[in-house]
């Protein structure tokens, strides 16, 4: 099957944090479960370990941020964070310290984001969401959290993250970060074989390299497909390759967790997708809400997989959303839910959870998971192995987009993900109507407003 790019569809997913557009909801001390309370001390203590193995300089915010948080001073504690976060070079701010090297900025943010999917979110989903991670992962196994709900939750909810219990969460997208890496190091020891400084140097190196022959392939060969990836920004400045953009960051941090796997070859790997990694697809297999990252590359994904996982999404599913959506619910079904449920407001027959749909955090959270899902059929479609795996996963990602647009349609990464998939299967008019409607959501978002031109222009160019 021939696969259709389309420029203005550019996957930039911006899906890593599940707080995006999400106004808090109603919180006091009682939403927050002991786990989590317990979590916040455990994480102190980390900290005044971690403090004590390197000669960085701690700042005292950093303890009263803990302080605050022990005392259930929510507000104030997240304006201390806000302050460490601009001085650690985390944004773009006229606080950054060069000098902010501490490895104990890695515990601060855990338990923030931990705190804000109880303080954004809805406390049922975001508990139900760590809980169930940590359910599914076998001891010992190593995991791969993307978004911040995907780090922080299992963190929160694992016996004891520092002592990698009952196994070790790490996260993808801050790979790239040495602060990170000797976090990792001073965290973990000798318990698993982290990356190193040179593997981040061999990491770089390669990616610039192969950086340099896609952007040489597509300056000679303009005809050609594009090899450099929407948002990736390449240049060669005197013979030097420079690179900017997250696409860029992302593609490193992938090499990393690619270092990673081989590095620890007798344990399991499972991974809560932030974005994708292209070496990773073939290793994948659907695990309840994640993934698991099999050693070996599989040549398909059995029908008994690809099964259970849509017995599982339907569940879930029907909590939350109710039990309309099936593998036959059309597209114009699913954009009219779309439109009486979240853009009118209009509860009446609805069968799902009210608390669900008013949480913008929780509705993000699971779409997000789904779409992961959603891409990895999609992926699937390309390299199958003959007519009816690939009918098959069209299949799947069709109903896995629909469920995850369904789940959250503010969701822009349901959105474009879906609307590629469509475009692919020329159903162009399927995918106006999910740009359309999301639209309707999202008037002002120039983004899919130029992917409603864009669609417009395609299906212009059709032959009649």
């Amino acid at each position: 099957m021939k696969r259709f790019c389309l420029l203005a569809l550019a996957l930039i997913f911006v899906g890593c944090s599940a707080r995006n557009d999400h106004t808090a909801s109603p919180f006091s001390a009682s939403n927050l479960p002991p786990k989590i309370v317990s979590f916040i001390h455990q994480k102190e203590k980390h900290a005044q370990e971690l403090a004590k193995k390197r000669p960085d300089k701690v700042p005292r915010d950093v303890w009263k941020y803990f302080r605050l948080a022990r005392e259930g001073r929510w507000r104030a504690a997240s304006r201390v964070y806000q302050d460490l976060r601009e001085r650690s070079g985390q944004v773009e701010s006229p606080k950054n310290d060069p000098e902010f090297f501490t490895t104990t900025w890695s515990t601060v943010l855990e338990v923030q984001l931990a705190l804000d999917a109880y303080i954004h979110g809805e406390p049922k989903y975001s508990t139900a969401f760590g809980e169930g991670i940590v359910q599914s992962i076998p001891p010992g196994s190593i995991y791969f959290g993307g978004t911040d709900p995907g780090r922080s939750l299992p963190t929160a909810f694992s016996k004891s993250h520092a002592d990698g219990d009952p196994f070790f969460t790490l996260t993808q997208n801050a790979l790239s970060d040495w602060r990170y890496l000797n976090y990792l190091t001073d965290t973990y020891g000798s318990k698993i074989q982290a990356p190193t400084a040179e593997d981040s140097q061999q990491c770089f190196k390669t990616y610039l390299d192969d950086a340099r022959r896609r952007f040489e392939h597509d300056k000679n060969a303009p005809n050609e497909p594009r090899q450099l990836k929407p948002g990736e920004n390449v240049k060669i400045v005197d013979d030097k390759v420079q690179i900017s953009g997250h696409v860029a960051v992302w593609a490193i941090c992938g090499l990393m967790t690619k270092v990673i796997f081989d590095k620890n070859p007798d344990r399991e790997f499972y991974i809560e997708e932030c974005f994708p990694l292209d070496w990773m697809y073939p290793h994948l297999v659907p695990h309840g809400l994640i993934m698991k990252i099999h050693r070996k590359p599989l040549s398909s994904l059995s029908p008994e997989v690809v099964a259970k996982d849509r017995e599982f999404w339907t569940q879930q599913q029907a909590g939350m959303i109710g039990d309309w959506l099936t593998p036959h619910t059309t597209v114009k079904e699913v954009c009219d839910f779309v439109e009486k449920v979240f853009l009118r407001k209009d509860l009446s027959g609805f069968r799902g959870d009210p608390a669900f749909i008013r949480s913008h955090y929780a509705t993000a959270m699971y779409s997000k998971l789904r779409s992961s899902l959603g891409g990895l059929y999609h992926w699937r479609i390309a390299n199958s192995k003959s007519k009816e795996e690939q009918q098959l996963m069209i299949k799947e990602a069709d109903f896995a987009f629909r469920q995850s647009f369904a789940l959250s349609p503010l969701n822009p990464e349901a959105v474009f993900r879906y609307v590629n998939l469509l475009v692919q299967l020329v159903r162009l008019d399927d995918a106006l109507l999910i740009a359309r409607t999301a639209a309707r959501l999202k008037p002002k978002d120039a983004q899919i407003q130029n992917l409603i031109t864009e669609l417009e222009r395609i299906r212009s160019t059709r032959p009649k």
